[in-house]
């Protein structure tokens, strides 16, 4: 379309300047905003990796490049959930098989950002500080669009209490934790293949019933996952067998539901291709280590 007669270059660059005011965006932050969507697109070209090598080659560059987004835009939930579910990823699956004490303090920041996420999302941090009965009405307050804050940061705030288990202070938050995932399995059950249940899988399952574990709904809970996943994601059956299966003695379940992992197919869901392949790495060194594990 041709400018209007009289429509200057220097007018022009003076509006933009105004709207970008009566914004109060600068100018980094519509950068680091307008790099949304290559930042979506890299998540799921990682995800649909199959070389374990070079994901985990890849992905600290990936999260140095959302935090650098983030040092442009602080306030941006969306940036701060990919930052928590990223650390969370990395840790988990790169990282603590070999060195739990980086891996907790990867976890430990994957949960600062997911929390900065929370309260823009409507959670304040003195809700989550405070009693469990005004934790309880605050999540209550929340809605479904708070579902990614809240597993990510329960997700990696549990893996960092579990790293801390001789931590009585640690311990405590546990029962935060737990309320932050019921509110995400009454929001939206089947977020993440159904990964709220999957932590329950293990919540009840890795405890004897003495202390506070329950095999019943353990087991319920991690048939839930797997069929709001269809079977796809493996690391289910995975953590059946690490967390269920081992804790009641049932070797031959464990090796079947492991052996069923290496056998599965690859490929049956390309966006957890990296999801699944860390999962057959697990399971063949479960069974690897079978004998001593019963």
């Amino acid at each position: 379309m041709p400018l209007r007669k009289g429509w200057r270059a220097p007018a022009c660059a003076a509006l933009a300047l105004a709207l970008l005011a009566l914004t109060g965006c600068s100018t980094s932050q519509l950068v680091a905003r307008g790099a949304s969507p290559l930042v979506e697109q890299g998540m799921v070209a990682m995800n649909r990796e199959t070389d374990l090598e070079l994901a985990r080659a890849s992905i600290p560059a990936n999260l140095k490049m959302i935090e650098a987004l983030l040092l442009a835009d602080p306030q941006n939930s969306g940036y701060r959930v990919e930052a928590a579910m990223g650390f969370y990823g990395y840790a988990l699956g790169f990282v603590e098989p070999t060195d739990p004490e980086r891996a907790a303090a990867l976890y430990r920041r994957a949960r600062d950002h997911g929390l900065i996420a929370l309260e823009r999302a409507g959670l304040p941090a003195a809700a989550l500080a405070g009693d469990l009965g005004r934790l309880d009405e605050a999540l209550g307050k929340l809605d479904a669009r708070a579902v990614p804050a809240l597993f990510w940061t329960a997700s990696a705030w549990a893996k960092y209490i579990e790293l801390h288990l001789d931590d009585p202070a640690r311990l405590d938050e546990l029962p935060r934790v737990e309320r932050m995932m019921r509110r995400v399995l009454a929001l939206d059950e089947t977020y993440y293949y159904g990964g709220a249940h999957l932590f329950f899988g293990v919540y009840y399952g890795a405890r004897a019933p003495m202390f506070g574990g329950d095999y019943v709904r353990a087991a319920r809970h991690f048939d839930r996952a797997a069929a709001i996943g269809h079977g796809r994601m493996l690391l289910v059956e995975v953590y059946r067998a690490r967390y269920l299966l081992r804790q009641t003695g049932d070797r031959q379940a464990f090796h079947a539901v492991l052996q069923r992992v290496l056998d599965a197919p690859e490929g049956a869901d390309p966006d957890l291709n990296l999801a699944n392949a860390l999962a057959r790495k697990e399971a063949a060194a479960l069974l690897a280590k079978e004998e001593e594990l019963f």
